[in-house]
């Protein structure tokens, strides 16, 4: 029998999970943020991969014992096996770390990596829930990348930061004469690799990798190169790879206008961040047009819970 925390937590994860499902299931799509801190007692994301279920615990003082933290875990699990139908083995947990020897927030949940498809808009992307604290995909991004994939027809796309290239998958799905998906690290330009073969995209000529320092880059670029680019830095970086860190509050003026040099006249920027207390410096930035889309490109599933923002700019 559940215990009164546990009822209430599957009564509203019941009643989400059915009108998100119908959502979803009507807009063809597979992938989504089912739950989001809803209730104070269950700070966790749940986000739904296929088949898949993948729960993110939030850093919380919930004043639990390491046997209790166990328990109301296992507890959050299996009342999402419950409501979702979905066998627990398919439920991926990235719990926090409580022990002082313990260096890292999420502990993995798998000794080997496993990775496994997913389809957005038709296009095909390895996930892997259980070896990073990301997953390879970040779902609230889905409407942008459509966005790029409308604007790309014959145009050269540049994407920055690009993760595990998903922007640049879009782009090459969208006809884009030329993508070059750009990371300062080789385990996701290889992740992006990997994305682009799952979807038959293997020209070299047209799809290009490339592994280096963003900023580092920006300096190489000729001038009035690209039509269309795609911004997505983390908030802040150290990386030893780097030759300097990056902090994208104090950072991000010149790095659009760096970007910006290296586009074409009337050429598209898209760029995107998830610092909480960001502030776009837009006096500093040499743009003809900076419309924020911030609202346009919020998914169903991230409306009210969204915490990045997203501008277009025009060189």
């Amino acid at each position: 029998m559940l215990s009164d925390k546990l009822q209430m937590f599957q009564n509203r994860l019941t009643k989400v999970y059915k009108h998100r499902e119908k959502q979803a299931r009507r807009m063809g799509i597979s992938c989504y943020r089912l739950y989001d801190k809803d209730l104070p007692e269950f700070p966790v994301s749940i986000d739904l991969y296929d088949t898949r279920v993948c729960v993110s615990e939030y850093k919380a003082k919930h004043n639990l014992t390491e046997e209790q933290h166990q328990e109301w875990l296992e507890g959050t699990v299996e009342v999402i096996s419950s409501v979702l139908n979905i066998p627990e083995d398919d439920i991926y947990t990235k719990e926090r770390r409580r022990k002082s020897n313990r260096h890292s927030q999420y502990q993995k949940t798998a000794e080997e990596k496993e990775f496994f498809e997913v389809k957005e808009n038709g296009l095909n992307f390895l996930v892997n829930l259980s070896d990073y604290l990301d997953t390879g995909l970040f779902l609230d991004h889905r409407i942008t990348r459509k966005m790029v994939m409308d604007e790309v027809k014959d145009k050269k796309m540049l994407n920055l930061f690009a993760y595990t290239g998903s922007f640049s998958v879009y782009a090459a799905a969208g006809g884009a004469a030329e993508v070059v998906t750009v990371d300062l690290s080789n385990t996701y330009i290889d992740w992006a690799k990997r994305n682009f073969e799952a979807n038959y995209f293997v020209d070299h000529h047209k799809y290009k990798f490339v592994v280096a320092d963003v900023k580092q880059y920006l300096e190489t670029l000729t001038p009035a190169t690209f039509d269309v680019v795609v911004m997505d830095p983390p908030t802040f970086s150290n990386s030893k790879k780097m030759k300097d860190f990056l902090d994208i509050q104090e950072d991000h003026a010149e790095l659009i206008n760096k970007t910006l040099r290296a586009m074409k006249p009337g050429g598209i920027l898209y760029f995107s961040n998830n610092a909480r207390k960001f502030e776009l410096h837009e006096e500093q930035i040499e743009a003809t047009t900076i419309k924020d889309i911030t609202k346009a490109t919020t998914p169903f599933d991230f409306e009210g819970k969204l915490q990045r923002w997203c501008w277009r700019m025009i060189r």
